[in-house]
């Protein structure tokens, strides 16, 4: 059996990054009054939610890639992407919690390594299949 310990600790750490933003979701609603099941109210409230579902659906399409990136690449590289792709969320976060239009930084950090190992996992499954 072939062990990916970098790629699975990014994994790992992803997941936990998703649990504070849910976390920070859940203090929200109390701090604003945001009764569940309800989504909008108030707008600090609706950053921190949106941050949290934003980075749900980056998850979803990070989790393939990452172990895409481990299998096919090496277990370094999709460590080191998911490590950066988690300090990017925090960074978005940051951003998007004191004013939605401060979120680009983080953006460009999350986006940058999922797409670097999305291009690598092609090139690396081309070559290894031609």
């Amino acid at each position: 059996m072939t062990a990916y310990p970098l790629t699975a600790l990014a994994t790992l750490l992803a997941i936990i990054v998703f649990g504070v933003f849910g976390a920070v979701v859940t203090m929200a609603r109390g701090k604003y009054g945001v009764v569940a099941p309800a989504i909008s109210g108030h707008p600090d409230f609706e950053r921190r939610f949106r941050v949290h579902v934003n980075t749900m659906e980056q998850l979803v399409m990070l989790l393939p890639v990452l172990w895409l990136c481990g299998i096919w690449v090496g277990d370094a590289w999709a460590g080191l992407g998911g490590l950066v792709w988690c300090l990017g969320r925090i960074i978005y976060a940051w951003g998007y919690y004191r004013d939605a239009g401060k979120r680009e930084i983080g953006f460009y950090v999350t986006s940058t390594p999922f797409v670097a190992m999305l291009v690598a996992d092609l090139a690396a499954i081309v070559i290894h299949w031609t």
